[in-house]
Order: structure tokens, then sequence, then C-alpha cells
């Protein structure tokens, strides 16, 4: 979701050629992005060693743990309690499977460095509000676990993305520009002025509004893909085309169950917070109702009446059903019903 998301050293131009050009960086301080392959590259040096019949000095496995890529995951596993130590990568390093994938995953790396990450902001950008600052690392990861991630939204945004070589360089373009809207939105948004709004609702109200905030994984498909005519099973990788075909197909049944889960959280039958984000969950998978709903009623407005509109509602997203029934009207489209696209012009804040 847009808030929680997916709750060093410098990146040296020799771990990857022209990768200036691969930064945005217009000099403002405002916006910062960076390819650090660091990590993925010396685990492949290593790699080549071994496959030229040589086994890796201790100067190679010094360089890999010294990586920023390496450090910062290292951190993060870390952080969530789960053992990661040199000794045990070293291990996943030296497996025989790993050096039967080098070629493929050489081929992989390269072909994600040529792609630009300053498309990537500034499709992000495109889907943010106007002076919107954006800084982040990206760090293709050849490790263990196969997951990708975000990492530290709050100080140095990181976005690590496993190295699958069944991922073209336009589904790790979509990618990247996913979760840098992801990023840029929770370094812009809501402003001082909506958070304070919100923290005075009532507490049904402000659980609301958080799970609205889910939607954002509709906002990041629509930034991710470069705008409302491209189709995102096009882009999205190959794990996520078939269940994006299926959930896109159940736009209005959807609603209905959205519907449901948004009047139990008014209405206090979901009045626990774990209780709620279990209900909430359900509607994730990986490209769920949170995904298709948001993109497909983004989609709607931005069609009907503009970016600019669609772009206030991002920032504030208590403007999101409204403005998303009014774009439906007049076509065949599911509207939401009025308890809930209005819950927010009633007076229900805290005294």
């Amino acid at each position: 979701m847009k808030r929680s998301a997916f709750v060093g050293g410098a990146c040296a131009a020799t771990f990857l050629p022209g990768l200036a050009r691969a930064q945005l960086d217009p000099g403002d301080g405002a916006t910062r992005l960076r390819l650090v392959p660091d990590e993925a590259q010396t685990v492949l040096a290593i790699l080549a060693r071994r496959a030229a019949g040589a086994a890796p000095d201790e100067g190679q496995w010094d360089a890999l743990f010294a990586t920023e890529g390496y450090r910062r995951l290292a951190l993060r596993e870390r952080s969530f309690n789960r053992p990661f130590d040199d000794a045990t990568f070293r291990a996943f390093v030296m497996q025989p499977e790993l050096l039967a994938r080098r070629e493929r995953l050489a081929e992989t790396l390269a072909s994600w460095s040529r792609a630009d990450v300053r498309v990537c902001g500034q499709r992000a950008l495109a889907y943010l509000p106007a002076g919107s600052r954006l800084r982040a690392s990206v760090y293709p990861e050849i490790k263990p676990a196969p997951n990708s991630f975000v990492y530290d939204l709050k100080n140095d945004p990181g976005i690590f993305l496993y190295v699958d070589p069944v991922v073209t360089a336009t589904e790790f373009t979509y990618t990247v520009a996913h979760e840098l809207h992801h990023v840029g939105f929770a370094q812009n948004c809501p402003t001082p002025e909506v958070r304070a709004q919100i923290a005075r609702l009532a507490p049904p109200l402000q659980r609301f509004e958080r799970w609205l905030g889910a939607f954002g994984e509709g906002f990041a498909v629509l930034a991710g893909a470069g705008g409302p005519d491209i189709d995102p099973g096009s882009v999205v990788g190959p794990g996520a085309r078939a269940e994006w075909a299926t959930e896109s197909a159940t736009f209005a049944p959807r609603i209905d169950e959205l519907t449901t889960f948004f009047r139990d959280v008014l209405s206090g039958r979901l009045a626990d917070d774990a209780a709620v984000q279990a209900a909430a969950m359900t509607f994730f998978g990986n490209q769920g109702a949170w995904y298709t709903v948001g993109w497909r009623m983004a989609v709607t407005i931005e069609r009907r009446f503009g970016r600019a509109r669609l772009i206030e509602c991002i920032a504030d997203d208590r403007l999101f059903l409204p403005a998303y029934n009014a774009a439906a009207a007049g076509t065949a489209l599911p509207r939401w019903s009025d308890d809930l696209a209005g819950a927010f012009t009633r007076v229900a804040v805290i005294s």
C-alpha cells in the first residue's frame, strides 16, 4: 500500500559502463536515482573465476561483503531478525546450481543495466504532485531468496530486485517505476495540511482512509506502465500475468467485495487493527483488487478529467471514490455507494 509499502558507499562507475546515463539527478538535490549493481557484479566475478576452474580468493570475498548492495541486504534481513551471515552467503555462492546459472544471470544483469533508470523516475514523477522529490537506489541482487522488495522508505529508500532471467528489461523498467511511485508517494504525500486533517478524523474514518491508501498499488501500476493506454498485462512480470488477466476481468464483483470490507470498517464491525489488516490483505495477492480495481478507477479518472485531477486524488485519497464516481457517470461502469463515496464529507472528527 502507499504508505507502508513494502514495509553509504558510492556507486562506482566501474561496476556498470555508462552508469551516469542511468542516473536522474538534475542537481537540485531533490531527485536522485541510482542503479547500484555492485553485489550482483561481484557475485558474477566469483562465479566467473569458478567457471575457469579456480577457487575464489579471500580478496574477492572481502570485495563482495563490502559492496553496498550486500551490506544493505544484510541490514534489511537482520532488521527482520532473520539469520544472515557471510559464511552462509559464501556457501550459497559456491553452490553448483548457481554456477550452472552463471551465463543467464550475467545476460540478465547486462540487459537490466541497459535499461534507463531515468525513464523509471520520469514515469513515477508523472503521477506525483508537481515539485515532488524522488530519491532512491535500485539494487539488482543475486541472493538466496527469490523475492524483491523496497527497504527503508523513511531514510534511504532502496529497491532490491532479485536477478531473475525470465524478467525482461521491459518488465524490469515497469517494476522499478512501479516501486519508485511507492517511494515517491512516501516522500511527498499527503501534505502536512492533509495529514493533520486525517489525524482529526474519528477512528473508523482513519482506518477507512488508511486502507483507501492500498489503492496506491493501482496508481503504481499506472505509473509503472507509463500511462493509461498501456495494458499492464504486457509489462508485468511473467509470474503475474495470469493473475492480472483474471483479476482485471472481475472489476464489478471486486468493488462489491471491497464495499463490504469498507462498510465493516466504517461500522465498527472490523474495529481491531489486526482484524482489519487480515481482511484487507485478502485483496492483495500478486495482482489482486488493490491493483486491478485501483488501476481501473485511476485510468477512468485520468481519461475523463485529466491527469491533474487524478494526481489530486493520489495526493489526498479521500477524493478518490467520489472522483471515480463522477468519471464513471453515464457509463456502464459500477459506482461506489453514496455512504462510502461521501464518507469524508460528513462531520466525523475527534473533538
